[in-house]
């Protein structure tokens, strides 16, 4: 649904801004629609809702102002008179607001009080539909809420506040999908059977579905509180009919997603504990790339069971100026080699050359040199393969290993604008090459933790940090010193993993040890490693 901005029609002068109201999704980021992402990569200011996954806050720019406006149980909170304040304040400084809602924003949403406030106040909106845990939940279980034979029709309520709903009519209905149950799941099973439900209607727990710690319990209406009894059931989708009988026939014919496995399954009165190769389960793991970077890294541990936390301790933008690079893309054809040793180099150089109305037909006659497995998959990307990787993924080897005499060749180096190392150029300087450094991308330290990251590591819930490079280590460092008297005392019994032996040298400067090291210097290398280093433990 579309509003358009009156004050446009109008010929108004003020900065036209405009606020989206973009459904999350149940949790994963894999169920964020395509449209909710590119809203976010855009926004200039997000407001967001407590349920949201954090990873989604990691889509944002960098210089994305973020609000938290949640709703949490039994703690303080954002009115909804001033989320719908914030919001037309944001709109009408002219900004790209994107109000991220968990599910999607017409199912127990509040959008209407939103969509009302901006609409007084002549702000345009939109409003991106998400996927409802409604519905998500049930089928992430292997419960379908409709059959032809067991359920014709199926209920979404809320169950926030059972006295005020029609437990009578509830009853007679085939299948109730019920939201915000938990606390009152004892009163849900007993206003359905006082109504005529049968004691043995088949019911289902579903607590934070499509997430990494998904867990489902399943039992009847005579048995479910006393199986869940204890458990903090929130977020939580209830479903309550024959269908749910349907579970074990779908699940023995369907492959769970590869998203997530239930931590949990609890059927009757007895507990299944399934066998998954998850190395990583119970690891909350701290990763420090940038925001821009870790969403593989993120997906390799969550595959193996981990908690990730993402603490950025790197952003990365356009360098202060593009004069060096603009005049050597104008120069191409003077260099015989163009040597990226990153990702953030390849995005850079090849979005400059874009931009300056040439693409990758300039580069003929050039050579392309590239460290590591990564920044060849990024070029790859750009339908180009490398000519030259050198051994053991690090850019030291590549001096070593350089396939043509070095004294003869030009290379052209998009590198960072600063804190890079030299001793590659240096090395080829040696060797006789001409070397045209040129600044492509700049990396910098993040102004304060991200809250997340600040909370698990002063509560001690941390098992392993890892880094990735010498600079992460470095700003991690100053980011800890920034915000702690005693920032070591936050690492106490918390494993430090490196993804290679310059990282680990930093780590050893500023952090005092090291207990992990890759032997594989790339993310799936660190992985390995800390799989094993927590099988030894």
């Amino acid at each position: 649904m579309i509003h358009p901005n009156p004050a446009k029609n109008l010929g108004s002068r003020r900065p036209l801004g405009k606020v989206y109201l973009v459904g999350a999704g149940p949790g994963s980021m894999a169920y964020l629609t395509l449209r909710g992402q590119q809203l976010l990569h855009q926004a200039e200011v997000l407001v967001y809702d407590a349920l949201v996954d954090t990873q989604l806050l990691q889509l944002v720019p960098a210089n994305c102002r973020q609000f938290d406006v949640g709703k949490r149980g039994g703690r303080p909170s954002t009115s909804q008179a001033e989320i719908n304040q914030l919001l037309v304040e944001q709109c009408q400084q002219g900004k790209q607001v994107a109000r991220l809602k968990s599910g999607d924003p017409f199912i127990f949403g509040r959008a209407t009080s939103e969509i009302q406030a901006l609409s007084d106040a002549d702000c345009a909106f939109e409003v991106v539909p998400g996927i409802s845990s409604a519905l998500a939940a049930p089928l992430l279980a292997n419960i379908p809420l409709t059959d032809a034979v067991l359920s014709r029709c199926f209920t979404v309520l809320t169950a926030h506040q059972p006295e005020a709903l029609d437990w009578e009519a509830l009853a007679r209905i085939d299948t109730l999908a019920i939201l915000m149950g938990g606390r009152h799941l004892a009163t849900i099973v007993q206003q359905l059977q006082r109504y005529g439900k049968s004691y043995q209607t088949p019911v289902a727990v579903i607590r934070a579905c499509g997430q990494t710690q998904q867990q489902v319990w399943v039992g009847t209406l005579s048995s479910i509180v006393k199986q869940t009894a204890g458990v903090s059931l929130s977020p939580v989708v209830i479903v309550v009919g024959e269908v749910v009988g349907l579970r074990d026939y779908l699940r023995s014919h369907q492959q769970l997603p590869v998203e997530f496995t239930p931590k949990q399954e609890t059927i009757g009165e007895d507990i299944n504990k399934r066998s998954f190769p998850q190395m990583l389960q119970g690891q909350t793991i701290l990763v420090t790339r940038s925001a821009q970077q870790s969403s593989t890294f993120r997906d390799l541990l969550e595959k193996e069971g981990a908690t990730v936390i993402e603490m950025p301790a790197l952003v990365i933008t356009p360098p202060s100026s593009w004069d060096a690079l603009d005049q050597a893309i104008t120069n191409l054809s003077d260099f015989d080699w163009l040597i990226l040793t990153s990702s953030n180099g390849v995005k850079y150089f090849f979005e400059r050359l874009l931009t300056l109305g040439k693409d990758s037909r300039a580069l003929s006659g050039v050579k392309i040199a590239v460290v590591g497995k990564k920044t060849a998959a990024s070029l790859k990307e750009r339908g180009l393969h490398p000519d030259f990787i050198p051994p053991d993924f690090v850019a030291d080897s590549l001096v070593e290993h350089f396939p043509e005499p070095l004294a003869e060749q030009t290379i052209l180096f998009p590198r960072v604008e600063t804190g890079g190392r030299e001793v590659l150029v240096k090395d080829l300087t040696a060797q006789g090459a001409t070397i045209v450094e040129v600044a492509a991308y700049q990396s910098t330290c993040p102004g304060e933790i991200a809250p997340p990251a600040a909370a698990a590591l002063q509560n001690h819930t941390v098992n392993i940090i890892t880094f990735a490079s010498s600079k992460t280590v470095k700003n991690f460092r100053k980011l800890l010193d920034k915000n702690s008297n005693h920032p070591l005392s936050l690492l106490e019994n918390v494993c430090i993993a490196s993804i290679g032996p310059e990282t680990s040298k930093t780590c050893q400067q500023l952090l005092g040890r090291v207990d992990v090291e890759a032997q594989q210097y790339t993310l799936e290398g660190l992985t390995q490693a800390i799989v094993q280093w927590v099988n030894q433990t």
